[in-house]
Order: structure tokens, then sequence, then C-alpha cells
């Protein structure tokens, strides 16, 4: 018999290994999304000094509003939209991607490339 694989120590062993080569450094902080089964949330973080620059998710109150009633992706693409102009306004441009485990795909790729869209670089 095949042995049963855990999905959430697969995960946490991708997300070692991209941690590994991903740093958040003071002209780049790391973009970092964490995704949950209904929320998503992002973070623009300085891993030199260990804090949080600017964040987003489904919670906040100015977003929530925003996505009553819209899919799982197009809530990802306004909290990819909202961390880009939030970043932009406290004048980061360029930023690292840290998937944290996740395959690039889906609301993880839709917050990426509506994080782009909005002028994010990475």
């Amino acid at each position: 018999m095949k042995p049963e694989i855990n999905r959430r120590k697969a995960r946490e062993r991708r997300r070692i290994h991209v941690r590994l080569k991903v740093v958040g450094t003071p002209e780049r902080p790391r973009l970092n999304v964490y995704r949950s089964l209904n929320r998503i949330y992002a973070q623009i973080i300085d891993d030199s000094v260990g804090h949080t620059l600017v964040s987003a998710s489904t919670i906040d109150r100015e977003i929530e509003g925003q996505i009553a009633g819209m899919a799982r992706t197009a809530q990802a693409e306004v909290v990819g939209r909202v961390v880009a102009e939030r970043a932009l306004a406290k004048g980061i441009q360029k930023v690292v991607f840290d998937r944290a485990g996740y395959k690039y795909h889906g609301r993880v790729k839709a917050l990426a490339e509506a994080a782009r869209k909005a002028g994010l670089e990475f």
C-alpha cells in the first residue's frame, strides 16, 4: 500500500526550502502569502529587523465591503491590489515573492498578478 500523504507536512517542507532562498531586505522586502480555506493574507516583511511593513487580508474592514459575494480568487485579486497600493504609498516598489510552500496557482497566482498589475515589481 502507498503511504498516506500528509499535505500540511509536505507544504511545510516546501515552505522551508523556499525560505532558505527567499530573504527580505530593506531594499527588497518579502511579500509573504498565507491562505486558509476561506481567507487570504499578504504581508510585506523586512527580515533584517523582523518587522511587517505593510499588510492586507480579507478580514480588513476596508476590504470586507469590496469582496462581499465575490469568489475567493477574485477576493485574492483585491487583496493583491490593496497590498500593492499600500506598499507604493510607503515607497516600496520592489519585493521578493514568498509563496510559503503553496503552488503558484489559483488564489496565490491571482494575488501575485494583481500586485504586479498594481505596480509592485517581483
